[in-house]
Order: structure tokens, then sequence, then C-alpha cells
């Protein structure tokens, strides 16, 4: 039997697991797809990203096209004759590429789509306290996140997971998915659902936009439990920020762990407090959550009780 082949596009570590289970299960990987090479860091080095190393390790064809709608790339495209696209964690495909494979293009999303459509569902799912996401395989169309549903698998979202945890648990269910749509896809065994079967459309659908600088800054009035859940949201990257202000002297750090307490706050919102010389607490708007790790702008993360040793005058300080 003419073995399926097939042109897999995407960027981020992300897209790295599964296409490597798709080689471990010996499907034809044609060419990969992903962004160009960008500078990045305070050198402006150009660094390429995770799935072009991967794809450079393992010896697969290579395109980086500055444009999808670019003829000479669609020309490229075409020339592998592929059967069908794989996409995880790329930009918004053209009708003309996405359209081009004869048994279609579908598409990994980090979510249980129609829920957290957009580019940062993992980071929201946390911010927003949900116990359980998933993933979604589903076919592309004209519009963003939109197309119809092939498969889904649901994840829990455990009280300790941050961005990081729950990116890698995805990563691996999204895997087994792109898999197991895969092969449906190839044996025809798979009936693609429109997403508004899966809600009742009165209901309000979150949504996971591109993450702002202004989304990771921290209120204080706010509860404890939400200020925990968007430091998770934003951990490791790229973090959940305040300012800490002393008299005339403030400086921006971020936060990528804390915990709740049972303190209750009476305290304005931001206002710090040392427990036994080692603890550093903040006030919420309802209680007091403990600082567990933080980074000072320019400096490297670093525990609550390395901080406390080196900054001094915690007390006669605050977040704002």
């Amino acid at each position: 039997m003419k073995k399926t082949r097939i042109v897999y596009m995407g960027t981020p570590s992300f897209a790295v697991v599964p296409l490597r289970r798709l080689l471990e299960e010996n499907y034809e990987i044609v060419a990969v797809v992903t962004a160009p090479d960008k500078p990045c860091g305070r050198g402006l080095a150009v660094k390429c990203c995770e799935i072009k190393e991967f794809a450079l390790e393992n010896n697969l064809p290579l395109l980086q096209p500055l444009s999808l709608k670019d003829p000479e790339f669609i020309r490229d495209l075409a020339s592998y004759h592929a059967d069908l696209f794989i996409v995880v964690a790329f930009r918004m495909l053209p009708e003309i590429v996405w359209s081009m494979p004869p048994l279609g293009t579908f598409n990994l999303h980090a979510s249980l789509l129609p829920r957290y459509r957009g580019a940062a569902p993992i980071n929201y799912a946390i911010i927003n306290g949900e116990s359980v996401t998933g993933v979604t395989t589903f076919m592309l169309n004209k519009e963003i996140d939109t197309g119809d549903i092939l498969f889904q698998q649901e994840c829990p979202v455990d009280p300790e997971d941050d961005f990081g945890s729950l990116h890698d648990k995805l990563a691996e269910a999204g895997a087994a998915l792109v898999l197991k749509t895969t092969e449906a896809i190839i044996h025809r065994k798979v009936i693609p659902v429109k997403q508004s079967g899966f809600f009742t459309g009165t209901e309000d659908l979150p949504q996971a936009p591109k993450l702002t600088k202004e989304r990771g800054k921290i209120d204080w009035n706010a509860t404890g439990e939400s200020i925990k859940n968007l430091v998770r949201g934003l951990s490791p990257w790229p973090g959940a920020y305040t300012t800490v202000k002393r008299g005339d002297f403030s400086c921006d750090l971020k936060i990528f762990k804390c915990n709740v307490t049972e303190l209750k706050s009476n305290g304005k919102p931001g206002t710090l407090m040392i427990e036994n010389g080692s603890k550093l607490l903040a006030a919420c708007s309802d209680i007091y959550i403990e600082i567990k790790e933080l980074q000072v702008a320019g400096k490297r993360r670093i525990s609550a009780g390395e901080f406390l040793r080196g900054f001094r005058n915690t007390e006669q300080s605050c977040f704002i």
C-alpha cells in the first residue's frame, strides 16, 4: 500500500512532540514548514526555532517562507505532492495552502474547542482557574480555530500546574491525538462535527487571545486565588509581574510561584509582610499570598528567602 505523504507545519517545542511520534510510527514526512529564523536576545543573535532544529537533526526537507502566499513557496509546497497537511502551533494558513492536499489539512489545538480559541489556550485555562482542559484536532477552514472537530481528549489541570507543566502534559496528549487523527483520516474512519454541536449557543465561550504585557501585570486588588492563577498561567513564561516600591525607589519584578494562605488581609492590597524572617507575604483583596519564587528585573530567578536576604527594609516596601 502506498504510504501517505505528509507535510508537517509548526514552530515551537509544543509542535516537536507530535512530529517525533509520527516519525517513530514510520509515517512519511515529506517536508516540514516553519517560521523564518529571527534575531533574539540582547545580542540579537539569529536563532532557529525548535521545529527547525528537530527537522535538521532528522534530515527532513525544510521550508521557511516569509509569506505563506508567496508564489514560489506555493510551487515548492505543491512539488511534494502531499496527501495530508498537519498543523501544530503555526500561523493561520491561506486557503490556497490548506485546500491543497486531497485528504485536507488538520490542526491540533491545545484546548477543548470551541472553548479557548486563540493564541494562548494553555495560559488562559490556568488563569481562569479551569480544572479540566484538553486537546482538539479539527479541519482547517477560512476562520481561525472554527473548523469541524475530529477528536478531543480531556486533560486534568492540577492545582499546582503552571503553564510549563500543563504545556508538557498537553503536548504528550496532543501527540497521541495527532496519531489517532492521522490514522482515522487515512482510513476514512472519522466524520467531522461542526463546533456548534459542542455548545448550546447561549453560553459565553472563554477566549484565549495573544498575551500582552499588560495582561501579565498583577492587580493586588484581586483575590489571592485569582492572583495565584495568573502567576501559574504565566510561569515560567512570560511571567506575571509587579512593581516593588519603597519611598522614591521602585523596580519591576516577576513572580513565578506563590501559594495562598489562610491569613486574612487587613491591610492595603500590595502591602508586604515578613513571617519568621524568611517568608514573604503580600496582601490581596481578601487574604495574603506567600511569594515563593521571583526575579528582579535584570537578575536571575531566586527564592523568596534569597530575596529577603538581599533586599533590606522589605516591610517598608509594597507591591503596586
